[in-house]
């Protein structure tokens, strides 16, 4: 192996622990243990690097034209490398997000459910799957919350029980009990509990936790 392709896999690396800093659904942990079992060529991988650098600074950026250009320029960079290996699950999430930035969620949904499908799916760990499964529940409330409910929520199930310590999937699942309505409450509460157990920061899972307490109040 030379010297170059060794520089580039721990570039790799290394932007594979940051990458995901700013994404709220997929761990920062997901796509380093992507890459860590990747077998990919060395040009997929210098793809995959170039549209994880455009992702981040597109995410970086103030929202407006450039922010969305250089998120067309991370899927482009993303469509290279699956070009290359489409079997690889790490392209198709990377394409999902850049996707996602851009506003374009129904094609995000569709490189998710890709990445999420066999044979790519075999290269995901169970917690690396769950993650891939709440963002794409994520996607889903976003297209449409009440038409897009029942599948949220049964991505969320499963994502929570394959990554048990993501708070934002607990958060987003407490939300889906929410909007089923009537005698869901407990189970909404007990999910934005789990999240606040694991983040007590998460701001979403204190609203709907807020949310509840008011609504009961009101109904006394």
């Amino acid at each position: 192996m030379g010297g170059t392709e060794i520089l580039v896999q721990g570039l790799l690396l290394l932007f594979a622990l940051g990458i995901f800093l700013g994404l709220r659904s997929i761990p920062r942990r997901a796509l380093s243990g992507l890459h860590r079992r990747s077998h990919s060529s060395a040009a997929a991988r210098r793809h995959f690097f170039q549209g994880g650098q455009l992702l981040a600074r597109a995410r970086s950026a103030p929202p407006g034209a450039r922010a969305t250009s250089l998120a067309r320029s991370a899927a482009d960079e993303a469509d290279r490398a699956i070009a290359l290996e489409p079997r690889d699950a790490a392209h198709h999430i990377l394409k999902a997000l850049a996707l996602d930035l851009q506003g374009r969620l129904l094609p995000a949904l569709r490189a998710l459910d890709t990445a999420l499908s066999p044979p790519a799916a075999k290269s995901l760990s169970h917690r690396e799957r769950g993650d891939a499964l709440a963002k794409r529940a994520e996607i889903h409330l976003a297209v449409n919350r009440r038409r897009r409910l029942d599948q949220a929520l049964a991505d969320l199930l499963e994502a929570v029980h394959l990554s048990p310590d993501n708070a934002r999937a607990f958060s987003l699942l407490g939300e889906c009990y929410e909007l089923k309505g009537a005698g869901m409450e407990e189970e909404a509460r007990t999910a934005y509990q789990n999240a606040i157990r694991i983040d007590a920061s998460l701001a979403s899972a204190r609203e709907g936790l807020r949310r509840l307490s008011d609504s009961k109040k009101m109904e006394s």
